[in-house]
Parts: structure tokens; sequence; C-alpha cells
């Protein structure tokens, strides 16, 4: 029985740098090379921690707009959180909580249309608010459909 090769047998081992290959390529430059110019001879704009503040204030400033898609049954009866969205400037990315759902749209208000079943579920777009996170101790708070067992509010 024939005894198939190891990896290491079918491995070549790169050319020296800047060594030109059979069709002239240099072995360490990536094809896409050819579309951009090097920036080796160019120096760094600055240094390491202002150019990630450079980098942080651009991601901040352009950063998409956070919303929920929230199905709300009856009139404030229920609700659940049935997709997430980011509005861009220029559209809105809608993904579905329960997977399979995603949609590219012109405007967040445009993803309500799926989310909407029939005249009893209604969807509303809730905007992200940093401000509204609860803290561990409020997410013990009783539900507001009605008090908690152990309590009572008899005044007698």
């Amino acid at each position: 029985m024939d005894k198939a090769p190891s990896d290491a047998e079918h491995e070549t081992q790169p050319a020296a740098p800047n060594a030109d290959t059979s069709n002239g390529q240099d072995v360490n430059e990536h094809p896409l090379d050819a579309l951009v110019p090097d920036p080796s001879d160019r120096p760094p704009l600055c240094g390491e921690p202002r150019f990630t503040e450079i980098l942080e204030g651009m991601v901040a400033d352009a950063a998409p707009r956070v919303f929920a898609v929230v199905q709300e049954y009856g009139d404030r009866v229920d609700a659940r959180i049935a997709a997430w969205g980011m509005a861009f400037e220029s559209h809105s990315e809608v993904v579905s909580v329960e997977r399979g759902m995603r949609m590219s749209l012109q405007t967040p208000e445009c993803a309500r249309r799926g989310f909407a079943w029939g005249s009893h579920i209604h969807a509303r777009l809730v905007w992200f608010n940093a401000d509204a996170i609860t803290s561990a101790e409020e997410d013990e708070a009783p539900d507001v459909a009605g008090p908690m067992p152990e309590q009572s509010f008899d005044e007698g």
C-alpha cells in the first residue's frame, strides 16, 4: 500500500525577499498591490496614541445610529424586540433577532412594514438610548403586570 505524502513534503519554501518568480512577481507581493501605491517610503502622520485618538474620533463621527424594531401587542399590552437596525447616512440595515431575515432599506421607518402582523401587532422604532440601560438592581424590580406574590397592598 502506498503511503500518502506528508504535508511537509508539499510545502514550498518562499524565495528570498524581492526574488523574482517565474512570472516576474515578487513572492511577497500581493496581487492587489498593483492597484495600491506602496506607502513604505512615507512617514507616519503622527505617533500611535495620537493616531488612535484620530481614529476614535473618526469612528464616533461616522457611527451609525442603533435602533430596535419592537413589536407591540395591542395598545401597550406587551412588546418584544423583533429586530435590531443600524441607520447610516445613506441607508439602514436591519437584522431580525430570530435569524433568517436581513433587510437593507432606504430609511429605518421602512422596517416597520416587515414586522407588523395583522391588526393586533404593530411595529415601532425605538432608538437606542445608553442612558436607559438598567442596573442589576433594577433588573430585579417587580414585573409591571402586578405585584410579586410575597407583597401585599392591604392597608389593614
